[in-house]
């Protein structure tokens, strides 16, 4: 198995054992109600959520709501305009740097 080395740096080992297992097959925390498996625990509870279809987070500029609020904060980066992060390749620019390919 070849891993690609990238430039992060960690305050603690176990973060970075739990950084590595990013980089493995290894998900052994596995959603009952799809096919989805996640490296951590945390990571899973919160993917459950979304098949409660609850989403108590509601953004105060437009209708939208959400199951997570950290969604929803990123959700409202889309309001402001602001789209400070270019594509290397066109022209294109986007409000978030995920958006980035």
């Amino acid at each position: 198995m070849s891993v690609a080395i990238v430039e992060k740096h960690f305050i603690h080992n176990g973060h970075l054992i739990i950084h590595m297992k990013i980089h493995t097959v290894e998900r052994p925390y596995k959603c009952n109600q799809c096919d989805k498996a996640f490296t951590r625990n945390g990571d899973l509870c919160r993917h459950k959520k979304i098949h409660t279809g609850v989403k108590p987070y509601q953004c105060n500029q437009c209708d939208k709501t959400f199951s997570q609020n950290s969604v929803l904060i990123t959700h409202k980066i889309t309001h402001i305009g602001e789209k400070p992060y270019q594509c290397n390749e066109c022209d294109n620019t986007f409000s978030l740097n995920c958006n980035l390919i």
